[in-house]
């Protein structure tokens, strides 16, 4: 056995192995170090060089986006609709996320941003590069402007840029053709249709704005700085400036616009105006309207809540969306179908004495006292019911909706602007196919003076008018120049024409009974009448409630909306006009919204010589 050392007290020889343990345990940690080092300088140097540089070049270069303005929207004869305006927004670095998280509060008391907010936006940015930053608050205030600038050192992540936001016109003057533009939403990000934007981006959400995103859209650009540790830029280093959306023309002329919104002012309903030679639509109106310059920043969603929980639902498009029963202007695809297949001429008669049984049923017509011994031509002006009942009894449901759907019923115009409806043609197949139930006879007499279940839009019932009245030619109504688009958009074929031939005389006896409507004694349309003008059109009273609903409950929500549709001249019209004036009760009530319209129209069209009235006209585009 070993004897103790004197110095350390443990036996002989164990100082030896304690230190051969420490100089293994040294080499070991040298060599983890090593180990470590040479793992990390792989990983850095040949793993991932263009990763860690790219963080590295974070610490000193800036990269803010330079943001395209959108392009203009201009009526026909290049007069501004929509432009922009020179804003701030202020931006939200997000590369240093632990400095972030502990300013938020600051920045949040500093903008007068709720930090719930600013949270909510973080999360949903979370996935986007960090280098990318994001909009926190649109169309800073001088106010915000200067707690920027007074914080530049303590608050780095904070950044402004300049940005074009919309400008509409006001009162919401052609708002809902025109649409408006917002960020793009989650849901949105995951339709084709918006599938290359990035979160944050702010695209067309409504009306043309939306139809034509990709065409009024710019480029962004971008612009890099070096910085120094507090985040000032000392040095500029690259700028790729931004590219503008391009300027869209529309076919509106904002002469006959402006009369239509004004004549509309203070009611609910439509207006569309358009010409049949071209399909060239100048004038859309939809009442109740809205503001969309709420839109253009970030609309609250108090503002929101109001606008979709209005009972008058103001952002719907009554001229492409309210399918509604067109009432007595249904007769004129009635008279149309029955001249075609020979059920009624000219000379065809029936009597009326303020109604007649069909089916067992008894069926009103609206004039109480009748209007006697009665044909074609008559019927037409005077819109005698009974006349009507008649013609649709002997031209049957299936022929009437035959003529009433390749006329443009129950279908969609294809006009360019999204959510179009098609309105509805009942028939026995229609009634099959949705409440599977067979059709009875007593149906068709309904359905053969609009009522019923037929349903149109104010734009199809001018895209018929229109087309019976130019001998069975349709053309694909459109809100731009299809000239204009066509590089951007070769497959819309605005241009597209549809015929459905009709005989001359059916087109002459229905035009001629049109301008009847409007001009002659006993006619129920006179307040259409323009000194000097071949005016036709056609009035109609549709019911919205039972007559039993009526008679117990007073409501002006319950009358009768009023249709008038007019046509200049009767015959190859160069304008049409449809109004839906909503529970205006009277159809004669919404013929002088038709009037200030073709009125404006003509006025303007005797101030311009030959040459240029067919520009205004769209002549020139006409194939």
């Amino acid at each position: 056995m070993s004897s103790p050392n004197r110095f350390t007290g443990y036996p002989e020889g164990s100082d030896t192995k304690f230190a051969q343990y420490k100089i293994a345990f040294v080499q070991y940690l040298t060599l983890g170090i090593f180990l470590l080092l040479a793992t990390g300088f792989w990983r850095l140097q040949i793993q991932n060089p263009d990763y860690y540089s790219e963080l590295a070049e974070q610490n000193r270069v800036k990269s803010l986006p330079l943001l395209a303005p959108r392009g203009r929207i201009i009526d026909r004869e290049g007069r501004v609709i929509v432009s922009n305006y020179p804003s701030f927004s202020i931006l939200l670095l997000r590369e240093q996320t632990r400095q972030l998280l502990q300013n938020l509060p600051a920045i949040s008391q500093g903008l007068d941003i709720p930090i719930e907010e600013l949270q909510g936006r973080l999360r949903r940015f979370a996935r986007e590069p960090k280098y990318e930053p994001i909009i926190i608050k649109e169309d800073a205030t001088s106010a915000d402007l200067a707690f920027l600038e007074a914080h530049r050192d303590d608050l780095p992540e904070l950044e402004h840029v300049m940005v074009q936001r919309r400008l509409y016109a006001r009162n919401g003057f052609a708002a809902h053709v025109i649409g408006y533009v917002g960020e793009v939403s989650d849901p949105e990000l995951n339709n084709p249709e918006f599938a290359q934007y990035n979160p944050g981006a702010i695209v067309g959400k409504s009306g043309l704005e939306r139809q034509y995103n990709d065409i009024l859209m710019g480029q962004d650009g971008m612009r890099r700085a070096m910085v120094n540790s507090r985040g000032r830029e000392v040095q500029k280093l690259e700028e790729k400036p931004a590219t503008a959306g391009k300027q869209l023309r529309l076919t509106i002329d904002l002469d006959l616009q402006t009369a239509a919104e004004v004549a509309m002012d203070g009611k609910n309903g439509a207006v569309v105006a358009l010409n049949p030679h071209t399909g060239e639509v100048l004038a859309m109106v939809s009442r109740p309207t809205y503001d969309p310059n709420k839109f253009a920043v970030r609309i609250t969603s108090q503002e929101w809540k109001e606008l979709v929980e209005n009972p008058d639902y103001p952002l719907l498009n009554r001229a492409i969306q309210a399918q509604l029963a067109p009432g007595s202007v249904f007769k004129v695809i009635n008279a149309t179908g029955g001249l075609e297949e020979g059920v009624l001429t000219p000379e065809t008669a029936v009597s009326c004495a303020g109604g007649a049984t069909f089916y067992g049923r008894y069926f009103k017509c609206w004039q109480k006292g009748g209007h006697g011994r009665i044909a074609l031509h008559r019927a037409i002006v005077q819109s005698c019911d009974v006349f009507f009942y008649n013609a649709g009894q002997h031209l049957g449901i299936d022929k009437l909706a035959y003529y009433a759907e390749h006329l443009g019923m129950a279908h969609k115009t294809g006009i360019d602007l999204p959510h179009e409806e098609e309105g509805v043609m009942p028939s026995p197949e229609w009634k099959r196919r949705m409440f599977r139930d067979k059709w009875y006879a007593g149906e068709t007499i309904s359905v053969a003076i609009g009522q019923g279940s037929v349903a149109i839009t104010p734009l199809q019932m001018a895209y018929i008018v229109g087309g019976i009245a130019s001998g069975g030619e349709f053309r694909r109504p459109h809100l731009v120049f299809p000239a204009d688009v066509r590089a951007e958009r070769p497959e819309a074929k605005l241009d597209e024409v549809r015929r459905f031939p009709l005989k001359d005389d059916t087109v002459e006896q229905v035009t001629l009974g049109m301008w009847g409507v409007v001009n002659e004694g006993g006619g129920t349309g006179g307040r259409a009448r323009i000194q000097g003008v071949d005016v036709g059109g056609k009035t109609g009273s549709a019911q919205v409630a039972s007559l039993e609903l009526t008679r117990v409950v007073r409501s002006s929500q319950l009358k009768d909306n009023a249709w008038f549709v007019g046509a200049a001249p009767r015959r190859n019209p160069e304008i049409v006009v449809a109004v839906l004036f909503e529970h205006g009760e009277h159809g004669y009530l919404a013929a002088p919204i038709v009037r200030e319209v073709i009125k404006t129209y003509w006025d303007k069209r005797a101030r311009f010589s030959r040459q240029e009235y067919a520009r205004l006209a769209g002549e020139e585009n006409r194939p």
